[in-house]
């Protein structure tokens, strides 16, 4: 048995109530790295998200941030990130979202990303186009970097590689009409899926952070690849870029240059 989107909206909405129900109290954290926290709300929220997945669908697999991959039937796999902008959370900052993602038989199928803070619910199922609260979202209709703004994040560590992003960041920059770092990959994402943000990319990413808003932005009219321009974007090592398909093909241009630039 599958799913419905009503189904993880509901499940989605709840987990964002029981993040909220922390905001403002004294919260308990704990270091997963030197820059990456897990909260007591991360905890919860995902608690809550894994029991009501085991009660109406006992068989199927979880990929989850906090417990990782929880075994089940293949052919239904979900992704969850209960707290996507865990840093942002712990300071205060109200940019987070809860993230739900399905898929079956190896092909995301329905995927939520919901925004407690501003009760701003991301929603697709395949085939049916995406939906903000209801109501039909499309990706934007610039066609050139310098009209767009593009959003990305950092890894946690940085080092001298590439892959620390800001060799990508520095040409960006140069070319677009501003770069936001929000500190959630599913909101940025999402906001590509209804326009806010033209562009996205990102290097170093999980599962549970790309499954749900990436499905959305296909279902608004965007296009989603890998860094190297693979449809795959789930499989390991996972970067993800999203754009309308007129910039995500000049945001292409401009990832290759750079690895050729660094090449040389």
């Amino acid at each position: 048995m599958q799913p419905t989107l009503a189904y993880i909206q509901q499940i989605a909405l709840q987990a964002g109530e029981i993040l909220q129900s922390f905001v403002g109290e004294n919260f308990s954290r704990q270091h997963k790295s030197r820059t990456d926290l897990v909260t007591e709300a991360d905890e919860a929220a995902e608690k809550y998200l894994i029991d009501a997945i085991r009660q109406g669908f006992p068989d199927h697999a979880i990929n989850a941030e906090e417990s990782g991959q929880l075994t089940g039937t293949p052919e239904h796999q979900w992704y969850l990130d209960p707290l996507d902008g865990t840093l942002n959370f712990a300071h205060g900052i109200p940019v987070y979202t809860v993230s739900v993602g399905y898929a079956f038989q190896g092909e995301m199928t329905l995927g939520v990303v919901y925004d407690p803070t501003r009760n701003e619910m991301f929603s697709a199922e395949r085939g049916n186009g995406a939906t903000l609260n209801g109501k039909a979202i499309h990706v934007s209709k610039h066609t050139d970097l310098v009209d767009c703004m593009l959003a990305t994040g950092f890894p946690p560590d940085l080092f001298e590689t590439l892959s620390d992003n800001t060799a990508y960041f520095r040409e960006f920059r140069k070319l677009s009409q501003s770069i936001r770092r929000m500190g959630s990959a599913a909101l940025d994402i999402a906001y590509v899926a209804c326009g806010r943000l033209d562009g996205y990319w990102k290097t170093d990413l999980f599962p549970w952070d790309v499954a749900a808003g990436a499905l959305i932005v296909q279902e608004a009219g965007g296009v989603v690849t890998d860094l190297l321009g693979k449809p795959d974007y789930i499989q390991e090592p996972i970067s993800l870029v999203c754009a309308n398909p007129t910039i995500h093909a000049k945001m292409m241009d401009v990832l290759e240059g750079v690895r050729a630039a660094n090449r040389d």
